[in-house]
């Protein structure tokens, strides 16, 4: 079955042909690192990482390029946020930028978020962005005025075409003031004079200054994907000005397409308004992990689709820690389960093994739909019901489970990231909160295992010599460390508690 997409630049669903089959280039824009990342960052990349999974679960080979903006992003009143930042704490522009780029990774990593193939950093490519802009001065696109560079949005025809505004519409001075050198009141800075105080600043063809925030995304995509590339990500806060300018830098520059297909992740909101720094009302994913398994926050934010906004709430939250936990349960009860079970006949597992795998198709067509998670999710919750079934019956074979079990690994974990993994790189639980570990491998995971078992052996032979308080000692014991035991009709199964 084809990919298809909802592509924001046509504003339609169509099917997804990268310019070289088997081979996807994919740029999102990433964070500014200048304080703490929140849950509506999360929701962006959690979004993309499942997108990157899904397509190379699928056999693409995937170049990801995510930016690291740590220069040039102004505040609607000219001010960069990484001076804010580092006037706020009291220290060099640059620590600012290393502190919370590390804070930004390790929340991506505690979450499950893959790592981009390439992180460019702003700051590092300002040749590029300079060379780009004396391009677009060449073609007419740019102008310079005193040291600051602008780019005409009247000598690009199509400017607006991503956000739908038309440049006679627009009004001047809605972000920065506007400056009456420019030509336009739309024209944006593609490189700004610096003061003589100013920390961060270069030396340019035009004199000491530092580069706008747009053209930093259309000169490292250039670098790393080619004038043209199949998919740009990114937020849809940021459709305007932030990627109607970089398709207008790009296009002008290079002469041809820039991105292929667009897309972008609807806002997490509170309260019907945007969960934003500047409105006071975000909850950093740091703070969230305190309270919340990186599973339950990854399945709270792909419960929606991804291009739909999304509203936060703790009942919200809660409600995703039970999905998690109840998908989890189910999927450690069918690998515990596993250690025991038997063959079966062949008519019951040929029944059960095409269940499963119409599961499988269920949500392999749901991804192909425009990565739609939640359908996606919805045959895995599915899945486990029959399951459960299955196993109180017990007419779920040793074949029957290995089936499931590939689907709980492969879709749940790999591609979804919300079923925790045996072996991989996992979350475990330090101090207040959750955090990246260390890879486990087959043969710790394995001896965890068994030790696990062990005990639940021990209890098993306590009670049956009716020797309850020793049971009851061991079950304790157990749930201290997070391992909660479930009897059932099948035995005694236990899970990791969330």
């Amino acid at each position: 079955m084809s990919q298809t997409i909802y592509n924001v630049l046509l504003r339609e669903k169509v099917t997804f042909k990268p310019l070289t089959e088997g081979q996807v280039m994919l740029y999102v824009c990433g964070p500014t690192v200048y304080d703490n990342s929140h849950l509506g960052h999360a929701k962006t990349y959690v979004s993309f990482d499942v997108v990157l999974r899904w397509l190379r679960y699928n056999g693409n080979k995937v170049r990801y390029v995510q930016n690291i903006t740590d220069v040039g992003h102004l505040l609607d009143d000219g001010e960069d946020r990484i001076l804010k930042g580092a006037r706020r704490e009291k220290v060099e522009p640059m620590e600012i930028v290393e502190r919370y780029m590390r804070s930004y990774f390790e929340d991506m990593d505690a979450l499950g978020v893959t790592r981009p193939d390439i992180s460019p950093r702003a700051s590092a490519h300002v040749p590029e962005q300079i060379e780009m802009i004396q391009e677009l001065i060449a073609k007419g696109h740019a102008y310079d005025v005193n040291g600051t560079v602008y780019y005409s949005v009247e000598s690009f025809k199509e400017y607006g075409k991503l956000s739908g505004r038309r440049v006679e519409e627009m009004e001047a001075g809605k972000r920065v003031a506007v400056r009456d050198e420019k030509r336009h009141p739309m024209d944006f800075a593609l490189w700004i004079k610096a003061p003589s105080n100013h920390v961060l600043q270069w030396p340019s063809p035009w004199g000491r200054g530092y580069p706008g925030w747009h053209i930093e995304c259309s000169a490292m995509s250039n670098k790393y994907l080619g004038a043209t590339f199949d998919i740009h990500g990114g937020g849809v806060d940021n459709i305007f000005p932030h990627n109607e300018c970089e398709i207008a830098q790009s296009e002008a520059a290079h002469d041809e397409a820039f991105a292929n297909y667009w897309m972008l992740t609807g806002t997490l909101l509170v309260d019907g308004v945007k969960m934003s720094k500047s409105l006071g009302n975000f909850v950093t994913i740091k703070d969230a992990l305190k309270q919340y398994r990186p599973e339950a926050l990854r399945l709270f934010i792909l419960s929606g689709l991804y291009r739909s906004p999304a509203d936060f709430s703790a009942a919200a939250l809660d409600s995703a820690t039970k999905g998690a936990e109840r998908i989890n349960t189910a999927a450690r009860r069918v690998r515990n389960t596993i250690k025991s079970a038997k063959s079966g006949d062949a008519a019951t597992n040929e029944r059960l093994i095409t269940l499963l795998d119409q599961y499988h198709m269920r949500f392999a067509s749901a991804m192909n739909d425009d990565f739609n998670a939640p359908l996606a999710l919805s045959a895995l919750f599915d899945m486990s019901k029959d399951l459960n079934s299955a196993m109180d019956e017990g007419t779920a074979s040793i074949e029957v489970l290995e089936r499931a079990n590939t689907i709980y690994t492969e879709l749940g974990s790999q591609v979804l990231g919300v079923i925790q993994s045996d072996i991989g790189i996992g979350v475990r639980r330090q101090g207040s909160g959750w955090s990246a570990s260390a890879p486990m491998d087959a043969e710790s995971a394995e001896r965890e295992s068994t030790l696990i078992q062990m005990l639940i052996d021990m209890r098993l032979e306590a009670r049956k010599a009716k020797d309850f308080a020793h049971a009851d000692t061991i079950r304790a014991q157990l749930s201290k460390i997070g391992v909660i035991l479930e009897d059932g009709p099948q035995g005694t199964t236990y899970r990791i508690r969330s």
